[in-house]
C-alpha cells in the first residue's frame, strides 16, 4: 500500500473532476482528506499527441471489458488517471440553460426539471469557471443564462479560417459565439495552442484539467493524501445500515479496509454506481442507496454525438486550435424546428488517422486528404432519462451498460440541417460518425439527485438517501443530460455540496 493513515475525515473514491473538486474545497475546511485512485498519474510524453498511440493503439484508454444490453463485450473509452476523463477531454466548460433546471419538453419526449433551479445554482457555476480558468466571453451566446460578471479569463479568440466561417454563419443569419474553453492561453500561460488538445492528453499540463486545476492544489494544502492504483472494491456499512464505516481496497493484490467519517463516491456514473451495487448486505440488498427507490444505475444517459468533417475539395484549412467557436440557435425551440435539437461546437482538429481507427474501410491516405481540406464539428444533442437504460452488475461482477438511444430524430435533424448550411458555405463533401456506446466520456444519471426518496437516490445536496455519511459527487447526480458536457457542472454541485458540508456536517460535528 502507498503511505496512507487507517482514518480520515473524509474518504473520496476517484481524483477527477468530482472528486478532485470536492478534495480542493474541503481541504481548505482543515478536514484530513485521502483521495483512492484507480489508476496512476499519466506520463506527460511524446505519445500524448500521437494518434497512433491515442487512436489505435489505445494505450491510455482503460484495459476493461464490459458488456451491452444482449450481453456483447466491449471496451470503453474511459480512461483510469489522476484526473479521470478530464486528461482527454475538448475542454468546452459551458454553463447549462436556464431552461435544463426546469421540465423542457422534446421531441422525444421531457428532459425532467431538477431540484434546484438555475438561479440557485449560478452563484456556484461562478466559482466553477474560476477553478477550471475558463476562458470566453460573456453575453456572447445568445441563450447564455444570466451571470454575475465576466469569464475568468478573456476569449482565446479565432483563428482566420475559423473567423472566416463565423462570418459566413452570420450572413446566414446565425450567431456563433467564442466557446467557452479551460485552457492556459493567457499572459504566462503554458497553452502553445496546439491541433492535438480534443481527445488527447496535454504533455505540457496547459489543459485545464482536474489534475491540473482540482487535485494538485488540493495536494499542495498539505491535508489531502492521495493513494494511487488503487481499487476500491466495496463499501462497508454499520449494523443499521445507516452509516458507512469503511472501504474495502485492493492494491497489488493486497487488501486492506480504510474507516473514515464522512465518504464520497466520485468514481464517474457508471463505476459509481458499480461500486454501490457492490457494497450491498443484509440491510441494502440491492445495493447502497437503492432501498427506496430502485433508481440506482437507471436512467443512464451519455449524449446523441456526431463527428463532422466538412470538406472542401480544393482549398487546405490551415488551422491549428479548430475548438474555438459554437452555435447555440438550436438548442431550444427555434426556427427550423419547434423542439430543441442541440449544440454545434468546433471539434479539435482531426487528422486522418484519427478516423481511420474506428473507419478501417477507409483508406489513410485519402482520410488524409480529407482532414487537411475539413472544418470539424462536434454535433452533440440530449438523450433522455429512461430506467431500461441502466447500469448492472453481470453475475460475475463485470459492467453491463444496457443502453438503447433515444430522442434521436431531432439530432438526425440537427446533423442534416448543419450538412445543409456547411453545403452552402462551400463544403461540398460531408462525412459524418455517431459515436456508439462505448464512447463513455459524458455518462451520466445514475444516482439522480430529487426531492423525493421514493424516485431518487440522492437528496438536493448529493447525499445518499439512506446513508447519513455518503455522498456521490460525479455527473451521476444529472437527472438529464441536456446537451452540454457536463464537467464544469459537476464542478459546480461539486462546490455547492463541499458548502453544505462544510455548514452543515462539519460544523454539527464539531459542536456536538
Amino acid at each position: 500500500m502507498n503511505t496512507i493513515d487507517t482514518h480520515y475525515d473524509v474518504v473520496i473514491v476517484g481524483a477527477g473532476v468530482g472528486g478532485g473538486a470536492m478534495a480542493n474545497r474541503l481541504s481548505a475546511t482543515g478536514a484530513r482528506v485521502l483521495m483512492i485512485e484507480r489508476g496512476n498519474y499519466l506520463p506527460r510524453e511524446a505519445d500524448n499527441w500521437s494518434v497512433k498511440a491515442v487512436f489505435h493503439d489505445r494505450k491510455y484508454t482503460a484495459n476493461e471489458t464490459w458488456r451491452d444490453k444482449d450481453g456483447k463485450p466491449f471496451h470503453p473509452s474511459t480512461f483510469y488517471y489522476v484526473g479521470g476523463n478530464s486528461k482527454f477531454f475538448g475542454a468546452a466548460t459551458v454553463r447549462f440553460r436556464v431552461e435544463d433546471f426546469e421540465d423542457l419538453q422534446h421531441e422525444g419526449g421531457v428532459a425532467p426539471a431538477w431540484p434546484v433551479r438555475y438561479a440557485d445554482f449560478a452563484p456556484y457555476y461562478d466559482e466553477a469557471e474560476r477553478l477550471m480558468g475558463t476562458h470566453g466571453t460573456a453575453g456572447a451566446d445568445p441563450i447564455e443564462p444570466p451571470r454575475s460578471g465576466p469569464m475568468p479569463y478573456p476569449t482565446i479568440g479565432h483563428e482566420p479560417e475559423i473567423e472566416a466561417i463565423a462570418e459566413k454563419l452570420r450572413a446566414k443569419g446565425l450567431r456563433p459565439f467564442p466557446l467557452p474553453i479551460a485552457i492556459d492561453r493567457h499572459k504566462g500561460g503554458a497553452c502553445i495552442r496546439c491541433s492535438t488538445c480534443d481527445g488527447f492528453a496535454c504533455k505540457l499540463g496547459a489543459k485545464n484539467d482536474a489534475e491540473v486545476r482540482l487535485v494538485a492544489p488540493a495536494l499542495a494544502s498539505g491535508r489531502v493524501d492521495l493513494v494511487l492504483d488503487t481499487k476500491v472494491r466495496r463499501m462497508l456499512t454499520d449494523a443499521s445500515g445507516k452509516r458507512v464505516t469503511g472501504i474495502e481496497v485492493e492494491q497489488d493484490g493486497q487488501v486492506k479496509v480504510i474507516s473514515g467519517d464522512l465518504f464520497i463516491s466520485s468514481a464517474g456514473a457508471i463505476n459509481s454506481t458499480a461500486l454501490l451495487l457492490r457494497s450491498a448486505n443484509d440491510k441494502h440488498r440491492r445495493g447502497l442507496g437503492n432501498n427506496t427507490s430502485d433508481q440506482l444505475g437507471r436512467n443512464y444517459m451519455a449524449h446523441n454525438n456526431t463527428a463532422m468533417m466538412a470538406i472542401h475539395p480544393f482549398r487546405k484549412n490551415r488551422v491549428t486550435f479548430q475548438k474555438s467557436m459554437a452555435i447555440n440557435d438550436f438548442y431550444l425551440a427555434n426556427a427550423h424546428r419547434p423542439w430543441p435539437m442541440g449544440n454545434v461546437q468546433g471539434l479539435g482538429k482531426l487528422q486522418g488517422g484519427m478516423l481511420t481507427a474506428n473507419v478501417k474501410w477507409l483508406p489513410e491516405w485519402l482520410m488524409d486528404r480529407f482532414a487537411e481540406r475539413s472544418v470539424d464539428w462536434w454535433i452533440m444533442s440530449e438523450d433522455l432519462p429512461d430506467p431500461n437504460n441502466r447500469v448492472t452488475l453481470d453475475s460475475d461482477g463485470t459492467i453491463r451498460v444496457a443502453y438503447t438511444p433515444n430522442n434521436l430524430t431531432s439530432h438526425n435533424e440537427l446533423v442534416r440541417h448543419w450538412t445543409r448550411i456547411m453545403r452552402s458555405i462551400g463544403y461540398p463533401i460531408i462525412i459524418t460518425q455517431r459515436m456508439d456506446i462505448t464512447v463513455s466520456m459524458h455518462q451520466c444519471g445514475t444516482a439522480r439527485f430529487g426531492n423525493d426518496p421514493a424516485t431518487s437516490v440522492l437528496d438536493p445536496t448529493c447525499k445518499v438517501w439512506d446513508v447519513d455519511n455518503l455522498y456521490v459527487v460525479d455527473a451521476s447526480f444529472l437527472p438529464s443530460s441536456t446537451g452540454f458536457n457536463p464537467s464544469l457542472t459537476i464542478v459546480a454541485q461539486a462546490v455547492r455540496t463541499a458548502e453544505h458540508i462544510t455548514s452543515n456536517v462539519f460544523k454539527a460535528s464539531t459542536a456536538a
